[in-house]
């Protein structure tokens, strides 16, 4: 009997203890790699935006030996400038990213370029990290089809991430270290402003890309 005794209290405490604890929180982080043309303009767009905690431009696709500017540059190593987005649902939502992605971060209608720069390296590719973001990636762009949004066919290819390699460091935020450069004044400065124009609720006015034009 007094074991009996003891077991109901035992399972009476462990209920008491599974009661209390705190249900389960939504994930913090979320990463997702980008590619849409020149990585310098791209990484400036998303590191303005709330709930962004971090950018890094490199390379997707291809493989590690070959990772490397000279290489890519080459257009024969199949990797794409891409920007890593690592980045809070709970303040920015997936769906929100593909909204500046493809109206606001580059053309999604340009097929191997982008602006001046040209070859596979600048192409428009969504490098996916779960079945979620593909299946929203999918839906996008099949409503901006739909909609008829763009003027020409979206040709924004969509596949699951198989590696990601950091760029040299004097890429890592080329925007805010050399504003001048004549071809971020004429292909990224415009950029910063559209996003600014187009959905400022979305804007951290405290990212050193906004201080950076703010300051022009």
């Amino acid at each position: 009997m007094k074991l009996i005794v003891r077991i109901a209290l035992t399972l009476a405490l462990a209920a008491a203890t599974l009661s209390q604890a705190p249900a389960a929180q939504p994930a913090r982080s979320e990463q997702v790699v980008l590619a849409g043309g020149c990585f310098w303009g791209m990484q400036a767009v998303f590191a303005s935006l709330k709930g962004v905690s971090e950018t890094v431009a490199g390379y997707a696709g291809g493989s590690a030996a070959t990772a490397n500017y000279d290489a890519v540059s080459s257009e024969t190593t199949q990797h794409a400038e891409s920007v890593q987005i690592t980045f809070d649902p709970r303040v920015i939502s997936f769906r929100t990213l593909l909204d500046v992605y493809f109206l606001v971060a580059h053309d999604p209608t340009e097929l191997n370029r982008q602006g001046p720069d040209t070859g596979t390296s600048y192409r428009s590719e969504i490098f996916y990290t779960s079945d979620a973001q593909r299946a929203q990636a999918q839906a996008m762009i099949a409503s901006l089809t739909r909609r008829h949004v763009f003027h020409a066919p979206i040709v924004t290819k969509l596949e699951r991430l198989p590696a990601f390699y950091p760029a040299e460091a004097y890429h890592q935020n080329y925007l805010v270290n050399n504003p001048s450069s004549p071809y971020i004044v004429y292909n990224d400065i415009p950029k910063l402003r559209a996003l600014q124009r187009r959905f400022p609720q979305l804007v951290n006015e405290a990212s050193a890309p906004m201080r950076t034009i703010a300051a022009r």
